[in-house]
């Protein structure tokens, strides 16, 4: 026999075998993560503000005000011995009317797919609905913050007074470029403006304060000035509205960046104060989400099920404890 032919015969092996065997191979030997990465995001609108649900399928919301007023000359009603003129007290009962937006999702389910995703221990389903959710929850933050349509949000109201600060001693507004008494100064100078603006009625100076991030960074570092760990903790603990008994709170918020005003050159960051309490600001979520209907398509073999929801717009029930404080 020749050897040199037999051991050619036995050992001679295709590229494409020893790529799959090698494939198997690290299958075999792979650990596997069970665990699905879900994106990075945020959502914060059920923090900032209150939210009241149900109502059903409608088209508006609507709430009633009402004004009073006398008519007289004696307005207050004080009589003495050289008058006996009584005023006559009249109510004025106003209607705001809000709208309502429909809000519609559809998750496709493929039936290959759902079924090969089923063998690894994985369901799509699942997944799709995951997402479908984040939608909605980013709709809502979308909706509160800035609105939709003609109405605006937290950050945009027409309505609201929006003001820039005041520059520090370095010239600038900005609050990196100020010391935390200058910063303390801003936010008591804000918080005094809503507290005038509602008659002084305590109930109307604000007690929620949304900055930028960045400006929420400046305020938690550290600092020495009469013993305070930070500038945040500082402005906490020496503002008016505390003085007054109000619990005042300052939160990061990212839609507040870049909301203010522009200036001529680009957009100023925006700190919005205002009452973060239901008789002064919330939002309806007439029906919340919810899956209405499951059908299977044969043409695109695949299951489609539809999501709805009713969303309503963040109302200013009063418009005087709010403000806007831009260039921050």
């Amino acid at each position: 026999m020749n050897k040199t032919a037999f051991n050619s015969t036995r050992f001679s092996v295709g590229d494409a075998a020893v790529s799959s065997g090698m494939v198997f191979l690290q299958a075999e030997l792979e650990k596997r993560d069970p665990k699905v990465r879900e994106p990075l995001t945020s959502v914060t609108w059920s923090r900032d503000i209150v939210v009241k649900s149900g109502g059903g399928y409608v088209d508006f919301t609507s709430v009633f005000s009402v004004n009073y007023g006398t008519a007289g000359p004696n307005m207050f009603g004080l009589m003495g011995t050289e008058t006996n003129t009584i005023p006559t007290m009249q109510a004025n009962i106003s209607k705001d009317i809000y709208p309502v937006y429909k809000w519609g999702n559809v998750m496709k389910v493929p039936y290959f797919d759902q079924a090969q995703l089923q063998q690894v221990g994985r369901s799509l389903d699942d997944m799709l609905d995951k997402g479908i959710r984040l939608n909605w929850n980013k709709s809502l933050d979308l909706m509160c913050y800035k609105g939709f349509g003609d109405y605006g949000g937290i950050m945009n109201n027409s309505n609201i007074t929006a003001s820039i600060v005041s520059e520090g001693d370095s010239g600038s507004t900005e609050w990196r470029n100020k010391t935390p008494d200058d910063i303390l100064f801003d936010i008591n100078s804000g918080l005094y403006l809503t507290w005038e603006a509602s008659e002084f009625d305590i109930t109307g100076m604000a007690n929620y304060m949304l900055v930028p991030p960045l400006q929420y960074a400046i305020l938690s570092q550290p600092m020495t000035t009469a013993g305070f760990n930070s500038t945040l903790e500082y402005i906490l603990n020496n503002n008016i509205a505390r003085e007054q008994g109000v619990d005042f709170r300052i939160m990061p918020c990212r839609w507040c960046i870049g909301a203010g005003v522009p200036d001529g050159t680009a957009p100023r960051d925006r700190a919005v104060l205002y009452v973060n309490d239901e008789d002064r600001l919330y939002m309806d979520i007439p029906v919340p989400i919810q899956r209405v209907m499951t059908q299977p398509s044969v043409q695109e073999l695949a299951y489609l099920t539809a999501y709805a929801g009713l969303i309503g717009v963040p109302k200013f029930l009063y418009t005087q404890p709010a403000l806007y404080m831009d260039g921050v």
